[in-house]
């Protein structure tokens, strides 16, 4: 059931050509929004490169009735993230939402991760999300000069690996607790110029997923619920993503199956002030006081 609750919102979605990504355009486009889809085609180690899932998935949309248009330009470099909000603009004469979701894994234990592959994925995660932001920021502030202050919101997309810890993923793991700090320097930053910025924590079964996860990633048979489709993130995403979200900014949500948490993050917990400078010794008895009085932290993925 469908509510056209993006209706007359143009929305950009990165990464669009399959997963997640194609899950959230498929939805806003059902509620109404219309589509710039954003993809390279790239393989799961993020080479190669192929214009044909973008348009497959604009190609869907359009056969549902809905607007769409593909986008293959590079989002890591300022020509392409330019030129994602100038299609949006140029296409449908507006932008009101960013949805950050490109990106690939490279994953190796620390001692065996390469420093390209650290950049690799530092890129495509973290400036791929900067750089769409920096230019959609630009737009929406040079909108409200001119009088015109939208109503506009941006998603990124972390991880639980960012908010945990991934073990064999330290790129992908430092690169989506960026996006976290991204996120609400974002929020702060842009609420002038009427722009919300929220980011998620999905956990669903995408090409990144179902090999590293693939018992827990399976699809079920027999029409049971498959709690592991990207569709289910997509709600939450498009609802993020619409006017009714107003006076939502700032805030991470992990969306996974049928539940949506809002996460917590750092904050202070116990604390203890002498007053005046520590000693090592007695700066280490304050610190295991303080610990047995913390809550115990999440585990990290992986570990054992």
């Amino acid at each position: 059931m469908t509510t056209a609750i993006c209706a007359g919102r143009v929305a950009v979605v990165t990464g669009a050509g399959r997963g997640l990504g194609r899950a959230h355009a498929l939805a806003f486009a059902a509620e109404g929004a219309k589509i710039v889809v954003n993809d390279l085609g790239v393989g799961l180690d993020g080479t190669g490169r192929a214009s044909g899932p973008a348009q497959q998935v604009v190609d869907e949309i359009r056969a549902l009735g809905g607007e769409a248009v593909a986008h293959d330009g590079d989002i890591t470099t300022t020509e392409g993230a330019a030129s994602l909000v100038s299609v949006a603009v140029d296409t449908f004469g507006r932008l009101d939402t960013l949805v950050n979701n490109a990106g690939f894994l490279r994953d190796r234990m620390l001692v065996n991760l390469d420093e390209d592959d650290w950049d690799a994925v530092m890129r495509v995660h973290l400036k791929g999300h900067f750089l769409p932001l920096k230019h959609a920021a630009a737009h929406w502030r040079a909108e409200t000069k001119a009088g015109r202050t939208p109503e506009a919101r941006v998603i990124n997309t972390s991880s639980g690996a960012g908010l945990l810890g991934s073990v064999g993923q330290g790129n992908y793991a430092a690169a989506k607790a960026g996006i976290v700090g991204l996120t609400l320097v974002a929020s702060a930053e842009m609420a002038r110029y009427g722009v919300q910025v929220n980011a998620i924590a999905p956990a669903a079964r995408t090409r990144m997923t179902e090999q590293t996860f693939a018992d827990s990633m399976a699809a079920p048979e027999g029409g049971v619920f498959d709690a592991m489709a990207p569709e289910n993130v997509s709600p939450l995403v498009v609802w993020l993503g619409s006017s009714a979200s107003a006076g939502v900014t700032g805030r991470v949500f992990e969306a996974e199956a049928g539940r949506i948490t809002v996460m917590e993050g750092w904050r202070p917990g116990p604390t203890a002030d002498k007053g005046a400078r520590w000693t090592p010794a007695e700066a280490g008895g304050a610190a295991l006081r303080l610990l047995a009085a913390a809550g115990a932290p999440g585990p990290v993925y992986g570990a054992r």
